[in-house]
Formats: C-alpha cells, structure tokens, sequence
C-alpha cells in the first residue's frame, strides 16, 4: 500500500492523535468497569504521591487493608513503596485534587495514558521513515504501532491498571518516545531525559543506553571533528541522564541509608525467603524465566469436576511467540543494517535483567516484562524491510485475537477457571 499523494498525506501527529484514539477505545472497552468506579485495589502510586503531599517519602500510616500488604516495604519502624517512583509524580496533581489516595480513580487516569506508548511508537516508525531506513508507508507504520497496541501483551496489561501493570503503560511510553529522540541521534537531551524517567519506571529501561550511543556513533561519523560531535551529543545525553540517576541515588539513601538500597529485600512478600537466599538477580532464576519466556503454553486441564475449564494457562503466562507470532517475522529479515544491531543489542540489554530476575511477572496472561523492550523490536520490525503482506496481516490478526482474549479474561473472576490455581510453570504430571 502506498501513498497516492505525499502532499495530501496526515501529519505524523495527526495519525499519532488517531492511533492513540483507537487503541484507547480498545482498551477501555476491554477493561473491568471497576476502573471507572474507584481506586483500585493496588494503588499504591497513588498512595506514594499521597505521602509526598504530606512531606514524607514513606507512607504516613499502615498501608491500607484493601491492599492486602501485597508488595509494600518494611524498614525502620515505617512502611515504604519501593517501586520507580515516576508514575506516582503523574497522580500528584491529581490526588492533591482529590483529597486522597482513597478518592482517585489510578486505574482510570493509567488507562487514559495507555494510548501514548503506541502513539509515540508510530512517531518513532515515521522518523524511520524520514531518515530513509524503512520502507513502511504512513499507513503501514500506523498499522505496525497499533499492532504493538492490540497484538501484544501490552493489551492486557494496559486495562489493568494495578501498581504493576501502570508502571508498564507509562515505561512503555517512555521507551517508544527515547527510541523517538534517539534514532538519528536528533534529539540528545530529550533522549537523556526519557532514558532517565524511565530508569524511574521501568529500572531495566536505563540498559536501553546503546541506542543513542550507537546513533551517536554513526551519525557523527560522517561529519567534521567527528570526535568534537560525537563527545558533544554524548554529553548532551548524559547531562540529564545523570541528574535522574543522582537524584535516584540520593533518593535511596534518603529512605534507606544507602544510594545502592533501592528497598525490594524489605519487601514483606512470601517469596522474600528465595530472594534472601538466591538475591534478586542470580543464574538461578533463569531456565525458569526462559522456560515461560519461550515455551509456556496452555494444556490440557485433568482436574475432575463439571466446573474445571478443558485447557488452562499457567499464571506465568504464554510464551512470547504465542502471544505475539509476529515477532517471529524477526527471524527472517530481508537486509540487515546497523541499526538493525543496534536495536537487537538494545532489547537484549533491556531483557536480560528480567531473564535473571527473581519472579517471572509472576501472575499474567504472556511475559509482561517484554513490555520494555517490544517498542525496539517493532522498530526491529519495521527495519528488516517488513511489508504489511496479506500473510503477515494474517498473523498479526492472531496475536490481536489471542490478546483480546488476554484482555477480557485476565484477573476477571467468572475466567479465573482458566488459571492454575498455584503458580507452577508447566501443566503438572
């Protein structure tokens, strides 16, 4: 499909302005109504803006028993959110207009943000596009972005609306938006500046740094005192880069007394016993994580009963390709190019802490964690000289079908049938 007239075509923010339009109408027709009736259970960004208010980095008070004590810090007689912090920032306007963390719809204001990753996704394929490294068209690109939207986990994750799953929408957002100022190396403070906000979502987005390195790199090549604007965009990019980790590190050793301790072995949570004996990162962890990553898929149910579901899905989730069959077209690129390196490095850099990570995601439909680094491997996509042909629509089609399932049936009671009831990771013998 090609442009007939590049005069009349939308602007690249028009369609931006669409792609998010449509994927937020999806999202909130797929999410639980009880977005739009209160709080959400896990609310706990909005209970961190609620104590900054207050002038406190901890919680002034127990967390709240709707809460459940799930994924909440304990350390020095007080109560703390260890999560990145950045989206809770997002709901300080908006719990200090409420009067509360108790009075703000979190759930609601996550989904309404929902739309931007994908949005922001299809800005970063049109600058491809513009810089003459793709060969999608403005409308295959929209398509590619709201494939990310609808044919990926990022769906389910994106109407849940819960302290996990919010810090998702917004480091999603943040990643497609550093891959935007990165690509040309154009836009050096703001790619710093994204990078550093999502340090402050999603910690393993700061490994995203290869991209505007490496697009440093190759667009400094070419020019005079190649060395001089290489050094110049580099610290461009780590000028608030830096402050963002600075502040991090100060913000640790405010809570905690160490600019290292970022709080997650206070977490008072029933796994705490494995991370005291393994860490949060060891080699442990990762034939697991690679397990459910590339091979967790649904089985047959042998429990007896009228009531039990005919398949079930382990509360690991699906495998990556099950989820979304279309990366798989990633296999099979038509040219490889240096970009192409540099964003394979980048999303192997964002994995792989998650491959060594103490829990899985733990309870989703598909890898949720593949949320930081999908936006790479779409651009991936769209660099491998991928056209939209009938057969790739075909597939992608499936991965829409299979996480509109994800969306409609995850964390909703009538579906929980579907589900293992313990968090084993293979159909058991």
């Amino acid at each position: 499909m090609r442009d007939r007239d590049p005069a009349r075509a939308p602007g690249p923010l028009l369609v931006a302005a669409i792609v998010y339009s449509l994927t937020t109408l999806a999202y909130a027709l797929t999410s639980a109504r009880a977005i739009s009736l209160g709080h959400t259970q896990f609310n706990h960004f909005a209970l961190l803006a609620d104590a900054w208010l207050h002038g406190s980095l901890s919680l002034t008070s127990a967390p709240p028993a709707y809460a459940g004590g799930n994924d909440f810090a304990a350390y020095g007689g007080r109560w703390w959110v260890v999560f990145p912090a950045f989206p809770a920032a997002l709901l300080v306007p908006f719990v200090k207009l409420a009067g509360g963390a108790d009075r703000v719809r979190d759930g609601q204001i996550f989904l309404s943000l929902a739309g931007v990753a994908p949005a922001a996704l299809y800005l970063a394929l049109d600058r491809l596009r513009a810089l003459g490294r793709s060969l999608l068209t403005p409308a295959e690109s929209a398509g590619l972005a709201a494939l990310f939207g609808l044919g990926t986990v990022y769906w389910f994750t994106a109407v849940q609306g819960t302290v996990w799953f919010a810090a998702h929408v917004v480091g999603a957002a943040l990643a497609a938006l550093y891959a935007l100022c990165s690509l040309g190396a154009s836009r050096p403070m703001l790619a710093g500046l994204c990078l550093g906000l999502g340090f402050w979502t999603r910690a393993p987005l700061l490994f995203a740094a290869p991209l505007f390195v490496l697009e440093a790199i190759h667009r400094s090549r070419g020019e005079p005192r190649a060395g001089l604007a290489l050094a110049r965009r580099l610290a461009l990019f780590a000028l608030p880069l830096g402050a963002l980790l600075a502040l991090a590190a100060w913000h640790n050793h405010a809570r905690f007394g160490s600019p290292w301790e970022f709080g997650y072995r206070y977490l008072t949570i029933s796994w705490q016993r494995r991370i005291e004996t393994w860490g949060l990162f060891s080699f442990h962890y990762l034939p697991r994580n690679l397990g459910v990553l590339t091979s967790s898929l649904p089985f047959v149910n042998q429990a007896p009963g009228p009531a039990a579901a005919a398949w079930q899905l382990t509360h690991h989730g699906l495998a990556l390709w099950v989820t979304t069959p279309l990366y798989l077209a990633l296999l099979w690129p038509r040219r490889r190019t240096t970009l192409d390196w540099a964003l394979w490095l980048t999303a192997a850099c964002v994995a792989l802490p998650s491959l060594f990570y103490q829990n899985t995601g733990q309870i989703q439909f598909g890898a949720r964690f593949s949320n930081d680094y999908a936006p790479f491997l779409f651009l991936a996509l769209a660099m491998g000289r991928l056209r939209l042909s009938r057969r790739l629509v075909a597939v992608g089609a499936i991965g829409v079908a299979v996480n509109l399932f994800g969306a409609v049936t995850f964390q909703r009671p009538r579906y929980q049938r579907y589900y293992t009831p313990t968090l084993q990771v293979y159909q058991p013998d």
